[in-house]
């Protein structure tokens, strides 16, 4: 942040008047959330030290900590939404109250603690939290303890394996999250940095789930601050504990495959700073999901960093500063020609980010909040000289330099937000193959081809919106500006309106209209774009790869059944043009950015939830979902030889996402205080695929398993099913125990495909049985 604005800043805080009384906000916030500031003192007002509960079954969220001695709690970065809050000490009557967080400026509450002998004035149940009755956008919250009994995952799909059990979501071969039909449309937002580059296993190094606090998914009702990527958006708070002193956990996980992980966490916190870290690593022999039943060539290891300041520089101002680095690198999987050859192709990601935000709390209502980054990622494949059809090599990477400012201001009924931010990204793209079966490809295909290239991705975007709550009514309604200008320069303004309606405590009804300008993909962008594409032959077709621009709808509605049990539906329509897909390059396995002309994508949305009810919890989500695209093409590199045709064409056909029917439902039973168990089913009705063959050279090709997988006359792959199992026990307290976990994960061992001889993703098989151990100690 410029000096000029920060000088801004404080003259504007002198301007205000009085002393701010307590801390700000917490910096790195995510958008929609807010902060709680409690005082806990005794009925003559002196201080107390004090045990605070702090939970929300609306938004999965649970915290237990002691209030200092000078009797004051902090809670940060809290979703919208309401929260049962229990304070108790010996000697003194427990007091519980409800608490509403409804906006980013933070909410002070005063809890006086009467003696043992005079009975609490106020009791909320545990019921009083199951809606967000201010809630206007399909979202869904997965809290901390979730997150920890989550099934183990493969390395990097921690963080993907949790997702995509939400309704809505479908996950495709290699970890690829699909959300409502969109391809590589989904934004991720870590502490408060958007992140819109592809991030599946085979793009970008994960982030760890266990150095995650908690997620908020987002498919729907997007207020005006989200731009860019809007299939959905993924929040990512890290782990970041307010308790004082020296704390931390380590875990370690072992299973099938050859699967190992180890992770660390530290954290030291004062009164007014704190600083902690995180670092983690794992390997596995099946990194990718394979093409062939032998798994050949598949082993895949990962490791992140991470490290985290933050400081009061008053009781108005706060700064923070983040600093992560990841990396992966794995083998590509053989088909069984390409094992029979001895091919073998390395592939490998880094990533490398700082962050800073300052934040400043007005006393006039008002929190101004500045942020920015620097990240560099960076990819490359390579293949030996046995490699078939071609020997391949790539070496691509951008630096992202990303600023952004806001001001929320808060007047009666309305809570004003204004900002804008700022992307500049240099990005190089190097490409190169030499055939090695010629008889695999066109005769005018070049024998060598080489590509070098560097260009300049530049954003910007302003945005003004305006929550507002008046009675059982909240509205959302917001504006959006963006600028797009790489290989082609666009822009668009985009209106954001979401009501809810509460009229009872147990009744939510929703609805919400989103305008979209989506920009392409980035990963391998300029070779798509590129005139140097042309020599691969007299039929390529290439064109430029525009934005997509959509119109969302969607409503919905929550219940609340018996107080007890909270069931949601949503019904959606998502009309795109120029909707974004992708294509691979000459069976390389390298993707770039495709567009054709329009895309409708329906569905309907159903998740039931039973928070923890006694010693049992549950949920189910499930999903009906219709895509239909629409040619000509739009956008991209094309090297079919009836390119020219789809450039014509007006037909209308399945994306490659439409899964019509999709189930997930994980329930747990606590056997005792310290032990539990849990079952998990998964379902998919299948993905469709085209294959210009006859059945009789699939068999030939792919062999009896994965063709039985296969519905010729449907175009689809078979259905999907999956049972898991898991225990736990912990040993001593959640935060200063010893907690082990074991994970049985498709247990019945069925064999399944994912995809099949897509022109987009190849064959991919899903994982057979899988079995891990995992140990965590806090202290």
């Amino acid at each position: 942040m410029s000096f000029t604005v920060f000088a801004l800043v404080v003259a504007l805080s002198r301007f205000g008047g009085a002393e701010v009384p307590a801390l700000l906000a917490a910096q790195f916030n995510q958008a929609q959330t807010g902060e709680l500031r409690l005082t806990v003192v005794d009925e003559a007002g002196l201080p107390l030290s004090a045990r605070v509960e702090l939970v929300s079954e609306a938004t999965d969220f649970r915290d237990v900590r002691e209030a200092g001695p000078d009797g004051t709690f902090l809670a940060r970065r809290l979703p919208f939404g309401p929260y049962r809050l229990a304070i108790s000490r010996e000697g003194f009557a427990t007091v519980s109250e409800r608490v509403a967080i409804t906006s980013e400026q933070p909410t002070d509450r005063r809890i006086v603690l009467p003696v043992a002998t005079v009975q609490a004035q106020v009791t909320v149940t545990a019921d009083a939290t199951l809606l967000a009755r201010e809630q206007t956008s399909s979202t869904q919250y997965i809290g901390r303890e979730t997150l920890l009994r989550r099934p183990a995952a493969m390395p990097g799909r921690s963080l993907v394996d949790v997702v995509q059990t939400q309704p809505g979501w479908l996950l495709e071969a290699n970890g690829v999250l699909h959300p409502r039909g969109s391809e590589y449309q989904t934004q991720y937002v870590i502490d408060g940095l958007p992140t819109t580059d592809n991030r599946s296993p085979a793009f970008a190094p994960e982030v760890d789930a266990d150095s995650v606090r908690g997620l908020t998914v987002l498919t729907g009702g997007y207020p005006a601050e989200y731009g860019r990527k809007l299939g959905a958006v993924i929040e990512v708070a890290s782990e970041a504990e307010s308790r004082t002193g020296f704390h931390g956990a380590a875990s370690a996980l072992l299973g099938s495959e050859s699967t190992s992980a180890a992770d660390v966490s530290l954290g030291q916190a004062w009164a007014r700073s704190s600083v902690s870290g995180s670092a983690a690593i794992s390997a596995t022999d099946r990194y990718l999901d394979p093409p062939a039943e032998e798994n050949f060539t598949n082993h895949g290891r990962t490791a992140s960093l991470s490290a985290r300041f933050d400081h009061d520089l008053s009781n108005a101002d706060r700064v923070g500063v983040i600093v992560r680095g990841g990396s992966t690198a794995y083998t590509v999987p053989n088909e069984v020609v390409q094992e029979e050859a001895g091919q073998r192709q390395d592939a490998s990601g880094s990533e490398r980010a700082v962050q800073f935000s300052y934040q400043h709390l007005f006393t006039s209502q008002g929190v101004f909040d500045a942020r920015g980054s620097v990240r560099g990622v960076d990819a490359d494949l390579r293949s030996n000289d046995a490699s078939t059809p071609m020997r391949v090599t790539q070496d691509r990477g951008f630096t992202e330099t990303y600023a952004r400012a806001a001001f929320t201001a808060t007047r009666g009924i309305h809570e004003w937000k204004v900002g804008g931010d700022f992307v500049h990204a240099p990005a190089r793209e190097a490409f190169s193959y030499v055939v090695t079966d010629p008889t695999a490809f066109e005769p005018d295909l070049p024998p060598v081809f080489d590509f070098d290239e560097t260009g300049r991705d530049s954003e910007q975007s302003l945005f003004i919106q305006d929550r507002i709550r008046r009675g059982n009514w909240t509205v959302n309604a917001g504006l959006r500006w963006d600028r797009y200008d790489f290989e082609v320069t666009e822009q668009a303004f985009s209106p954001r309106l979401a009501i809810s309606w509460s009229p009872s405590s147990g009744l939510v009804i929703r609805a919400a209209y989103d305008r979209t300008f989506e920009t392409p993909a980035i990963e391998n962008l300029l070779l798509a774009s590129s005139p140097d594409t042309e020599e691969l032959g007299d039929h390529v077709l290439r064109l430029p790869v525009p934005p997509s621009r959509g119109h969302f709808f969607e409503g919905g509605v929550t219940k609340s059944l018996g107080g007890a049990i909270r069931l949601g539906a949503t019904g959606y329509r998502r009309s795109t043009n120029d909707f974004a897909d992708d294509d691979v390059l000459l069976n390389t396995g390298i993707s770039f950015p495709t567009t054709f002309h329009h895309a409708t994508i329906d569905g309907l949305e159903v998740k039931l939830d039973v928070p923890r009810r006694g010693p049992v919890s549950a949920s189910l989500s499930y999903s009906l979902m219709r895509g239909t695209g629409e040619l000509p093409i739009t956008g991209g590199l094309f090297l079919e030889e009836d390119a020219i045709e789809l450039l014509e064409s007006h037909e209308s056909f399945a994306v490659t996402q439409d899964q019509r029917h999709t189930l997930q439902a994980r329930a747990m039973y606590e056997v005792s205080r310290r032990g539990w168990i849990a079952a998990g089913l998964a379902y998919g009705s299948g993905l469709p695929f085209e294959y210009t063959g006859t059945p009789e050279e699939a068999l030939e090709q792919y062999g009896p398993r994965i063709v039985d997988r296969v519905d010729f006359e449907e175009g689809r792959v078979k259905g999907r099913l999956s049972l898991d199992a898991s225990a736990g026990i912990t040993l001593g307290s959640p935060a200063r125990g010893l907690s082990i976990q074991f994970d049985v994960r498709n247990l019945t061992n069925r064999f399944d495909l994912i995809n099949f001889a897509g022109l987009f993703s190849g064959t991919a098989l899903a994982p057979p049985r899988t079995v891990a151990i995992r140990l965590r100690a806090g202290f």
